[in-house]
């Protein structure tokens, strides 16, 4: 009767039937992959999906088999529970090299079984050091660490047998590209991937089809990549070391059983003659087309490195994705002929061209051009970004780098004119979980340029920009953007390794780096909001993939963090130590009268302080940590004493009057309930004066519009969502950016740029407002890994349609509606195996649904 009363049109849903319809067991992963080889994790957590067009359909007992090699290592029975995510596995202890095959059937809430699941794999790596019977081999030659040419290694070998299975482990100190027989070993690039000093992946391959009957050759090109090129600021090099070196295992298994390696040792060859000339990730590479595999080689020294620090790799590869074409060939003022493709975008271009042998083609690549049209790179600094080719001669060529990567629309092309060019996006292979559009095409602008930010800065790591000479992993753009990269993409693999790397390079104190992985020095280590990554991320993943055992693994790396604070903090009061503060926050150009948006750094600090302390309390609830519980829930009540003692006002009114001040104090609930309505209003009083302007950094901006929001100021929130003058999200958009700019105003108003020492425009960490935009005004809200699912669209801002979709663990979730004609329609999927909380627009009832597909259409007034 409620719901009769709720609308002026009876619910319906999409699919209404009193007989239950088959369900299926889907999609099953092993650690977030699917078949992965490799694995490393000796209790890999096993997932699947329930698929059915029933309603309300719940799990409630799961069944799992695994096998190796045909014989059962673990039986589970029927296991009565509802949990069809991050299984862990007990069975019989795992193996070096081993492939397990496995499968699920469960069974529902009304005690129907499905069939058993089709059958799935994964393959363990190598578990111990004692695995590895390669040797660390380098060239020859030693280069002191001088730029030089990539030094390529070559082993020739022979298959006398029918070959039934071949594994290549191979990793390298530099960037690796591996061939067999001529065929490039996997499909991904800039491997091992980049990691922490303490840590080296190393990769699996299956390589069976790559071999061939008698002679074999395996030839791995090296180049500089993260471990000896440029990194960091002024052409500092060498950070991990002054040579490359190689470790590469090939196991073959034969079809009679026996097996036989072919590992890197003293019998393999090197050689400097090889294509690449020179290769940067920074300054970019030079490829030389008439050399190929050279045919003078010199031997390898082999090195004592120990491998104790080798681990799997546990986040996705970097791959090859979108292609453009070039939208427009531009003849710029200056003469110069550079081509547009209508995106920024990182990773490179590939060339066709047809010339005589040494004509050469050099690209130049560059984000933005400048006011007047011409080819602008003064912002990439230090970076060259050039990749220079010289031409075999002869027929049509076909060219692309191999170890560096650009950020860039545009190319400036010199030397032959190529037939073609294609810009190829590279970045992690994530898969897209989430969409987002609505009726207004600055905002689908705007998420569009979100996505890209995200591409293009997270290439193995994330980084905070993709162009200049830095590139790093900092800490503060990526907490800062975690959540809505999430709603984006299935970042779980992505960040469960470079979380491993923050928790091995964060320092004995508890003190934590600005980048991770660790290249900077030490003193650049401890700001608030950068260090506090180390609960923030760890408890958000936590929400978003109910992944409780990644959660006890950062715990550690979470309390130390909180006592690194409590360590250096005087009567409570974190208020020392070097802070960024609330980074590139709104200033006027001629401050003469104080509307810069200054927010005092301790006053910062002790809010990250709260909220830190706040998100260890979490994890200790859940991990079952009752002393911590109790010890900390008492230091975060001094803290906030604390921040009210030397921060707040008795009349309430913060020290500071910056939208962060206020936004931080009430999204982290710092003030007495007493306070926060007035705060709130100050808040809304400061964007008034500020002409409905946001004023915030890269601190306060992720929680602004939540707080408005929250505080029941959600026509503020759509006010500045949708502002189009700078300062602004959509100025940038306005102004026909394609990325996420590092600054409000990358370009200003007059068409001139800001201070080129730090102006990328590819910068993802004002893109946090994404979060906002899936929350509210899609509605899609998880609880604890979305087992249970919170819809409360909240309409505004004249929107007329809004549609949100996001791929959780357990299956598809949707939230769209539309408002036409004084009527509102909502409609809503929930997937298998979870619930969901409804606040529909406008009303206050909360409705309690299961699964299936949901319509609602009712009058509303906006």
């Amino acid at each position: 009767m409620m719901i009769k009363r709720l609308f002026f049109l009876l619910l319906f849903t999409v699919h209404v039937s009193g007989v239950s319809a088959a369900f299926v067991v889907k999609e099953l992963t092993c650690d977030y992959k699917v078949n992965p080889l490799g694995i490393g994790h000796l209790k890999p957590q096993l997932s699947w999906i329930l698929v059915s067009s029933d309603k309300n359909v719940l799990q409630s007992a799961y069944e799992i088999k695994v096998k190796e090699g045909g014989r059962a290592v673990w039986e589970t029975g029927k296991v009565n529970s509802a949990q069809s995510v991050h299984i862990p596995y007990e069975g019989e202890a795992l193996q070096s090299g081993k492939k397990y095959s496995w499968q699920v059937r469960v069974w529902d809430d009304k005690g129907k079984a499905s069939n058993w699941s089709e059958v799935n794999t994964w393959e363990m790596g190598l578990l111990a050091s004692a695995d590895w019977r390669a040797k660390w081999i380098e060239a020859k030659d030693t280069t002191g660490g001088k730029v030089g040419p990539a030094p390529m290694f070559r082993k020739n070998f022979t298959v006398s047998k029918p070959v039934k299975s071949a594994r290549l482990y191979i990793t390298a100190h530099g960037l690796y590209e591996a061939n067999l027989n001529g065929k490039r070993v996997g499909v991904d690039y800039f491997r091992p991937g980049w990691t922490s000093r303490k840590r080296l992946q190393y990769q699996t391959y299956d390589v069976a089809a790559l071999l061939q009957k008698g002679q074999n050759a395996a030839v791995v090109t090296v180049g500089d990549g993260w471990y000896r090129g440029n990194l960091e600021f002024n052409n500092k090099r060498n950070t991990y070391g002054k040579e490359v070196g190689l470790l590469f295992q090939l196991v073959v298994t034969y079809a009679d059983g026996s097996t036989e390696q072919i590992n890197s040792d003293g019998t393999w060859e090197s050689s400097f003659d090889g294509p690449v000339l020179a290769s940067d990730i920074y300054n970019g590479e030079t490829y030389d087309a008439r050399k190929g595999i050279p045919s003078v080689w010199d031997g390898v020294r082999v090195v004592d490195i120990p491998k104790d620090n080798l681990v799997a790799e546990t986040g996705p590869a970097v791959t090859m994705h979108e292609n453009f074409q070039p939208v427009k060939m531009i003849t710029t003022p200056k003469g110069e002929a550079v081509a547009d493709f209508g995106q920024n975008l990182v990773g490179w271009v590939r060339l066709r061209v047809k010339g005589k042998a040494g004509d050469t083609v050099v690209l130049h690549h560059a984000e933005v051009l400048d006011k007047e049209g011409n080819f602008y790179t003064d912002n990439l600094r230090g970076a060259k970004q050039e990749n220079r080719f010289i031409l075999k001669g002869g027929e049509v060529e076909v060219l692309e780098p191999h170890f560096t990567f650009q950020g860039f629309r545009y190319v400036r092309v010199s030397g032959v004119m190529p037939e073609q060019l294609t810009a190829i996006a590279l970045y992690s292979d994530m898969r897209p979980a989430g969409k987002f559009e609505c009726s207004n095409p600055l905002i689908n602008q705007l998420q569009h340029n979100i996505q890209w930010g995200q591409k293009g800065n997270f290439l193995d790591v994330p980084t905070d920009c993709p162009q200049r000479d830095e590139r790093l992993g900092w800490t503060g753009d990526a907490q800062v953007f975690f959540n809505t990269a999430a709603y984006n993409m299935d970042v779980a693999g992505f960040f469960t390794k470079w979380l491993k790397d923050l928790r091995v390079d964060q320092h004995k104190n508890g003190n934590v780096p600005v980048v991770i992985p660790d290249v900077r020095t030490p003193k650049n280590a401890g700001s608030a909001g950068w260090g506090d990554v180390a609960t923030i991320i760890p408890w958000n993943f936590y929400v978003t993939y109910g992944d409780k055992q990644l959660l006890q693994e950062q715990y550690q790396s979470m309390k130390a963090w909180v006592n690194y604070i409590r360590s250096i903090s005087k009567d409570h009061l974190w208020n020392s130590g070097p802070h960024y503060g609330d980074w590139l926050f709104y200033i006027p150009n001629d401050d003469k009268d104080g509307k810069a948006a200054i927010t005092d750094k301790f006053l910062i600090a002790q809010a990250f302080y709260a909220a830190s302390t706040q998100n260890l309390i979490n994890a200790a609830r859940v991990l079952g940590h009752d002393a911590d519980v109790k010890e900390y829930t008492a230091l975060l009540d001094t803290v906030k004493k604390a921040f009210l003692y030397e921060y707040v006002a008795p009349s309430g009114r913060l020290v500071s009057s910056s939208q962060t001040a206020y936004v931080l104090a009430l999204n982290f609930d710092l003030l007495p309930e007493e306070l926060r309505a007035s705060a709130a209003k100050r808040l809304v009083d400061n964007i008034a004066a500020y002409g409905n302007h946001l004023t915030t950094g890269f601190l306060g901006t992720p929680y602004l519009c939540h707080v408005l929001t929250r505080f029941g100021y959600n026509d503020v929130a759509y006010k500045l969502l949708l502002q189009d003058t700078y300062p602004s999200w959509l100025y940038p958009v306005k102004k026909g950016a394609t990325t996420i700019w590092e600054r409000w105003d990358g370009i200003k108003q007059d068409g001139s740029f800001q201070n080129v020492g730090m102006n990328s425009f590819n910068h993802y960490a004002y893109g946090a407002i994404g979060d906002w935009m899936y929350k509210v005004v899609a509605g899609i809200n998880p609880q604890v890994g979305y087992k249970h699912i919170v819809i409360a669209p909240k309409p505004g801002g004249g929107l007329t349609t809004a549609s949100g979709s996001y791929k959780t663990l357990y299956g598809e979730v949707k939230s769209a509606w539309s408002i036409a004609g004084g009527v509102i329609k909502v409609d809503i999927t929930i997937p298998c195996n979870t619930t969901a909380t409804i606040t529909l627009p406008g009303k206050d009832e909360q409705l309690a649904v299961g699964s299936g597909v949901y319509h609602y259409e009712y009058a509303f007034a906006q």
